[in-house]
């Protein structure tokens, strides 16, 4: 599964390593990608235009549910984006992101 967030953009990046390595100790994400993106929405009626932290995480399917309700919890915003959505990869690297399921049953 892929799973994507974003976090507010004035964090620093020393505190949203510590947010992202959280979710890799605890086994439920494989790999996960930060960048900055201009984000622009509708928040309270008015148009917002401002940088964020886009955060893509790999995890099992088995994991996601977990995922999604550790980044709800511990996640800053009153109303998180937080999608998504089934991937295909080689062989070789759906394996070693499944490996996470034999580290969470042990």
């Amino acid at each position: 599964m892929m799973v994507q967030t974003t976090l507010p953009g004035e964090m620093n990046e020393a505190d949203l390593g510590q947010w992202c390595q959280a979710l890799i100790d605890s086994n439920l994400a494989a790999c996960i990608d930060m960048r900055k993106v201009r984000s622009i929405f509708r928040w309270k009626e008015e148009i917002v235009s401002e940088f964020e932290w886009q955060v893509q995480m790999t995890s099992p399917v088995t994991a996601k549910d977990s995922l999604v309700s550790t980044i709800k919890s511990t996640h800053p915003y009153d109303v998180p984006e937080i999608t998504w959505w089934p991937v295909e990869a080689i062989q070789e690297y759906s394996e070693w992101v499944n490996k996470i399921q034999t580290r969470n049953s042990n």
